[in-house]
């Protein structure tokens, strides 16, 4: 009688440790995924703010730079629930004016060109790895949120249910390449 309460007890604390430890995983996927949404965050409003001061440098042509600023500033603007789109069209005016290499280079030409036009081409390709590496911690926590122990034992507590970021973050091709920079 004994050793079967010692065991029942035994089996009873591993389990509340195994769930506690995976309670401690989805709370450290949880820290990640903040981490990872200030980091995307940061690198969206950096596009948006170099997007800006390119396009009122008087670098561009006026319309290129009317369409960019006002792109840019519709995203920096936006409410959360309209920021992937306010995002996804300032990927799309970025695409429309910098789809050629052509223009490019003209902004290259021009006396502080050359440093703005790296500055924007960084700023484009850091804005996808920020989205992906925000998105895979999502999926992450998505997977270990599915499994039934952690919905039977409520081991998520309160946090919301995590959200991927969703935009359309295709660089143009202009930029996305590295020439010269």
């Amino acid at each position: 009688m004994t050793e079967t309460i010692i065991w029942i007890v035994v089996a009873l604390v591993a389990i509340g440790l195994y769930l506690s430890w995976t309670a401690g995983r989805l709370d450290r996927l949880h820290s990640r995924i903040d981490a990872a949404r200030a980091a995307l965050d940061a690198q969206l409003l950096r596009r948006a703010s170099v997007t800006q001061e390119l396009a009122t440098s008087g670098v561009l042509d006026p319309a290129a730079s009317i369409v960019l600023y006002e792109a840019a500033h519709a995203a920096r603007q936006a409410e959360e629930e309209q920021r992937e789109v306010a995002e996804s069209e300032l990927s799309a005016a970025l695409r429309a004016v910098f789809g050629e290499p052509a223009q490019v280079e003209a902004v290259r030409e021009v006396p502080g060109g050359e440093e703005a036009a790296g500055e924007l081409a960084q700023a484009v390709r850091r804005v996808p790895m920020a989205r992906r590496f925000h998105n895979d911690s999502v999926r992450a926590a998505r997977a270990l949120r599915r499994h039934r122990k952690v919905r039977w034992f409520r081991l998520a507590g309160h946090a919301p249910f995590p959200l991927a970021f969703e935009m359309d973050d295709e660089p143009p091709t202009a930029l996305a390449d590295r020439p010269g920079t």
